[in-house]
């Protein structure tokens, strides 16, 4: 069930009511607390699955000669971290972040106008398959520490993900997941 439709069905439900024209009567109380809390809505979206997340997503991606002048910029007007790099074929390469732009280029001295992306980029990331569930991507991203998730389908590139593509639930649970393995 989609987010649409749930927030759908807990507006249909909040506004009918039990006692109103189209409700159930017999709905309890505890049904419609256990929806706007999220309580029922929990597990459908700690199990989201990647090819939800990227679903018509426009990822960007720039050839490993495109200069890290040129990342940046293409960074800044699509609002984005990172840049996936990729060959003729859309496999992805490598990728470049902000992060990369400050400490691989800037505090080295080195030109942005001159440096490639190849020059600096990561190599081979981990990537995800679009199969995978948020939770097992969030877990990969917090023990490599990584902000960004490139997702990958056959070695082509079909979206990215950072930390804020998340939702709340599935945050929370990653907490959860993170102090129960800290106090073993």
């Amino acid at each position: 069930m989609s987010l649409n439709t749930r927030r759908l069905r807990l507006a249909s439900i909040s506004e009918r009511g039990p006692g109103r024209a189209g409700g159930n009567r017999f709905a309890g109380k505890t049904e419609r607390c256990a929806l706007a809390t999220g309580r029922r809505m929990e597990e459908g979206v700690t199990m989201r699955k990647m090819s939800d997340i990227v679903r018509n997503q426009d990822p960007l991606m720039l050839p490993p000669d495109a200069t890290v002048g040129e990342a940046c910029r293409c960074m800044r007007e699509r609002r984005v971290g990172a840049v996936l790099v990729t060959g003729g074929d859309e496999r992805l390469i490598g990728i470049f972040t902000g992060r990369d732009a400050v400490h691989r280029v800037l505090a080295e001295g080195m030109s942005a106008g001159d440096t490639t992306l190849a020059d600096v980029m990561t190599r081979d990331p981990d990537a995800m398959p679009p199969g995978k569930t948020a939770i097992e991507v969030l877990r990969l991203m917090e023990d490599g520490r990584y902000r960004h998730m490139p997702i990958v389908d056959n070695g082509k590139v079909v979206g990215i993900v950072s930390r804020y593509d998340f939702s709340g639930l599935e945050l929370d649970r990653l907490d959860e997941e993170t102090g129960l393995w800290e106090r073993i």
